[in-house]
């Protein structure tokens, strides 16, 4: 090894290959610099043994300090991977600081032997560069000196700064069917390449980024839409949410209802169906659809022919059904003809709801429900509030606690999931999945039996938004705690396997990746858009309840490493390597929330579709049955569904105080429901 002086050149850019970059963000190339064109500290440019690139390569000097200095550039600023090529033909360890910018990015690196100077090795090490002119530096810790180095491959930092939240919106130009909506621009460092505009959850179009106002077109007349805006850039980030406009189309000019349809029949009543036929209706302009009703509920909108099958009946339940039409401009005519009859007997595998009756009153939101190791009595959370109760087999409610740095969306975050550890008896530990100011977290705190207290985050780097935040905790047969993420309204993350959100985690009680987890990380499956309900089957497997968007929710058998989908498929679809649900629902019939499984059977609580399904598991396949729909509309939007130990019973919640539901807090309720 040499001891010469310092030997100076300009840094040359040579060969670019890929390489994947770290966290969120675009994948970016690295940029190979050769040692020999960097500045050179007690070493020489040599070039007596083989397998280097470029022109040479890096002979450290045998003393401490000796080193070599790189100038690179970056776009922006953020963590980059550094991969450095050597070739270390000794048995001793030649151990290096990387220094950025004159500080020690990683003390005394270690680069151990290679099997001769003709062997090269690469270490990867992550540093965070700044925008702009960084010097990166590899300086000889010992007297040894340093490793041959060939060369640096740099990995352009990625761009995880998100876009500003955009202005509030405003409806400028509204119309019948359609409205201008206009917002206040974001800015990004690297610029806005788009706005996504939601109407609640669902997704209703997008604009360029250049752009501060869309017309939303084929919208309903006399019908408030709540709006947001999201900014996009071109690496996906995402903004949080605009603030929230409420605006209304305006009265249809159309003022003339379509006439009574008519005569209503049902034919073929089988216990889950049956066969509806009914004489056309007429308009002055054109009929859209007609609803398919039972009351004020509707169980079915046909817009297509005068005929239907309607399926997800309860068996041997009465029914009395009319049916409507409707036009363009919401104009409802008078009902038809009434037509009653009873759904056929039960088939007894299973079991199906005998009785429902109310167990507990004065809820607002009440969001998660886990059970104490006693079976006597559980834990329930309220979302907005941040309250966690106990409530046991008789309706008793006592207040335990609330759990700090929680914060809601306006929106679907807030206090969302509670798990009770299963050791719960010998370590008092309670898990909570909750928004917080940075983005969701698990977090850990403990239960005396009468009060939480301490408080411990595990798992942090969940992204939130207004919607999209997923939330449920489940302990599974393994000791595990699986958890469920929204996608928090950026799409792309559902498919990033470096990515926690659009997923179901499984993870250790000490906040570590599980063991044995398909991805080394923390991810157990992805392609998810906003997984809601966990349960495990008779055989250990796991079950999940999905929202969709706008066309399909999902009823999914979860595997290791499966990739569910979204956003390439939203339902069932043919896409290599995405993953089928077991069931789909159209979203007016589900919008699903919690699950519970009981004789192995699903009951899955559904908030748009107002309704308690049942979706029978045949034997220990993958295939389900015919679902079934109980409830329909009795109790309005039901989120949470609980099997109760040692018995055939299920508890049921309401959250009607949410912001879709409307009602008064302290309005909902949690139900007992009686399978026989």
């Amino acid at each position: 090894m040499t001891r010469d002086g310092i030997l100076a050149c300009s840094v040359s850019l040579a060969l670019a290959v890929p390489l994947v970059a770290l966290g969120q963000g675009t994948a970016s190339a690295a940029t190979d610099y050769q040692a020999e064109d960097a500045r050179i500290s007690q070493g020489t440019v040599a070039t007596n043994h083989t397998g280097y690139t470029g022109s040479g390569f890096v002979d450290y000097t045998n003393v401490k300090g000796s080193y070599v200095e790189f100038t690179v550039d970056a776009a922006f600023a953020g963590t980059a991977s550094v991969a450095l090529r050597y070739a270390n033909g000794t048995a001793t360890d030649r151990p290096m600081d990387l220094s950025v910018n004159g500080a020690v990015a990683a003390p005394a690196v270690s680069f151990p032997a290679t099997a001769d100077w003709n062997t090269w090795a690469t270490k990867a090490v992550n540093v965070t560069l700044k925008a702009g002119t960084n010097t990166l530096r590899a300086t000889a810790t010992t007297d040894n000196g340093g490793p041959n180095l060939d060369r640096v491959s740099l990995g352009t930092p990625a761009d995880t700064q998100a876009p500003t939240r955009p202005g509030a919106p405003s409806c400028p130009d509204i119309g019948e069917d359609r409205l201008t909506l206009a917002w206040g621009a974001s800015t990004d460092d690297t610029g806005v390449t788009a706005y996504d505009l939601y109407e609640h959850g669902n997704k209703l179009g997008e604009a360029p980024g250049t752009a501060t106002a869309r017309t939303l077109t084929g919208l309903t007349p006399n019908t408030t839409y709540d709006l947001t805006v999201i900014a996009r850039d071109a690496a996906g980030n995402t903004s949080p949410a605009s603030p929230v406009v409420d605006c209304t189309t305006r009265p249809s000019s159309d003022s003339t209802p379509p006439t009574v349809p008519g005569t209503l029949r049902a034919d073929n009543v089988t216990s889950s169906s049956a066969d509806l036929t009914w004489g056309p209706s007429t308009d002055d302009r054109a009929v859209v659809a007609y609803d398919v009703r039972s009351g004020t509920t509707v169980y079915k909108t046909v817009t297509t022919g005068t005929s239907t099958t309607l399926t997800g009946l309860a068996c041997d339940s009465p029914y009395s059904l009319d049916v409507v039409a409707r036009d363009a401009a919401g104009n409802v005519s008078p009902p038809g003809n009434t037509v009653t009859f009873t759904t056929n007997a039960c088939a007894t595998d299973g079991g199906v709801p005998s009785s429902i009756s109310t167990l507990s009153s004065g809820w607002t939101i009440p969001w998660g429900t886990s059970w104490l190791p006693d079976g006597q009595s559980a834990l329930v959370t309220e979302r907005d509030d941040f309250r966690v109760w106990k409530l046991t087999r008789n309706g008793t409610r006592t207040q335990v606690g609330t759990v700090p740095n929680a914060v809601t969306t306006n929106g679907e975050g807030g206090l969302l999931g509670v798990a009770v550890d299963p050791r719960w008896e010998t370590n008092h530990y309670v898990y909570f999945m909750h928004t917080a100011a940075e983005g969701n977290r698990v977090v850990r705190m403990t239960y005396d039996g009468g009060t939480l207290g301490g408080y411990k985050v595990l798992l942090q780097g969940i992204k939130k938004n207004r919607y999209h935040n997923g939330g449920r905790l489940l302990f599974g047969p393994d000791g595990l705690l699986y958890v469920s993420t929204g996608e928090a309204q950026q799409p792309d993350l559902a498919q990033d396997r470096n990515s926690l959100n659009g997923k179901i985690l499984r993870m250790t009680t000490d906040g570590k990746p599980a063991p044995g987890n398909p991805f080394g990380n923390y991810v157990y499956s992805l392609g998810h858009r906003n997984p809601q309900g966990l349960a495990f089957d008779r055989t250990g497997r796991l079950w999940e309840a999905e929202f969709g968007n706008s066309s399909k929710d999902e009823l999914n058998l979860i595997k290791p490493g499966a990739n569910y989908g979204w956003p390439t498929c939203e339902g069932t679809c043919s896409v290599a390597g995405m993953t089928n649900p077991k069931a789909t629902w159209n979203v007016s019939e589900a919008s699903p929330s919690g699950i519970a499984i009981v004789r192995n059977v699903v009951y899955m609580a559904s908030l748009r579709g107002e309704r308690l399904w049942r979706v029978p598991i045949e034997g220990d396949t993958e295939k389900v049955g015919t679902p079934t729909a109980y409830y329909v509309g009795t109790y309005g939007r039901l989120r949470t569904v609980t099997k109760v130990p040692g018995a055939d019973q299920l508890w049921l919640t309401t959250t009607n105080c949410d912001n879709n539901g409307g009602a008064a807090d302290g309005s909902d309720q949690v139900f007992r429901v009686t399978i026989s």
